[in-house]
């Protein structure tokens, strides 16, 4: 199982509204698009994948992994 990231768009700072959330792969490559948090970790695990969210929103540094946890 390969891990993925669940990320927020559209990015930005703190307090700019969600639209919607993407999954994408560690090279930036965006494998889904869903309007919940909740649907793009589904959709993940439903795909084989590992899916990870980031533990601070404007803190997701992909090649650092205490910034990730575990959906």
């Amino acid at each position: 199982m390969a891990n993925v990231f669940i990320e927020p768009r559209p990015k930005g700072r703190d307090g700019d509204p969600i639209t919607h959330y993407v999954v994408e792969d560690h090279a930036d490559s965006e494998l889904h698009q869903s309007q919940t948090q909740q649907e793009a970790v589904d959709w993940a695990k439903q795909q084989g994948h590992s899916p990870l969210v980031a533990r601070v929103r404007h803190l997701s540094d992909k090649k650092k992994p205490d910034q990730w946890r575990g959906a």
